[in-house]
């Protein structure tokens, strides 16, 4: 019988999958999405959605429970101050599992592992000065431009003598040795 199964084993050691996860979750919540296998996104979404639980109040203790498993410094951190906080209202369910097909060599499930509430947007204050910006170095853009176009040429020019001279390597290496054929042949 296969009753009372609490994880699935992925097919590895226990070492191999210890680190498998602790590898997954510190992906996961640097980059906030993952793309991996069905089986790896269900057991990770476990771990994940406990860790951020845990992350959601700020205590030295709930840190050095996490750190257990994250030895990033850097996403440990981005745990505690910028994830959890979105989920602070939400009790539970923080990822989603997004399908996308399956893999052309093995036939495996493939998913996307994110997170339900995605980053937040920048405030819209900061954005008139983005365009502004962006304004700004379209104008230098198109007066760079016409002297790219020259450079272009510059450096294309310089690239057909490089090839003309390899060619001329090329034909003075063959060269040697066909005098030493027709040497051989004469004795």
């Amino acid at each position: 019988m296969h009753n009372r199964v609490g994880f699935n084993r992925l097919g590895r050691k226990s070492s191999h999958r210890k680190a498998l996860h602790r590898n997954m979750v510190t992906s996961l919540f640097k980059y906030e999405r993952v793309k991996t296998t069905k089986a790896k996104a269900l057991e990770i979404r476990r771990t994940a959605e406990k860790m951020v639980t845990r992350a959601k109040v700020d205590s030295v203790h709930n840190r050095r429970m996490v750190a257990r498993m994250i030895s990033d410094k850097a996403v440990l951190n981005k745990l505690f101050v910028e994830i959890a906080p979105r989920f602070v209202e939400r009790p539970g369910g923080y990822t989603r599992v997004l399908k996308l097909g399956k893999r052309a060599g093995d036939a495996a499930e493939m998913v996307i592992l994110e997170f339900v509430e995605g980053a937040e947007k920048a405030p819209e204050v900061e954005e008139p000065k983005k365009t502004a910006k962006k304004a700004a170095s379209k104008k230098t853009e198109e007066k760079k431009a016409p002297a790219n176009k020259t450079a272009a040429k510059k450096t294309a020019a310089k690239k057909a003598p490089a090839k003309k001279a390899a060619a001329k390597k090329a034909a003075a290496k063959k060269a040697p040795a066909k005098k030493a054929e027709a040497e051989k042949t004469e004795e």
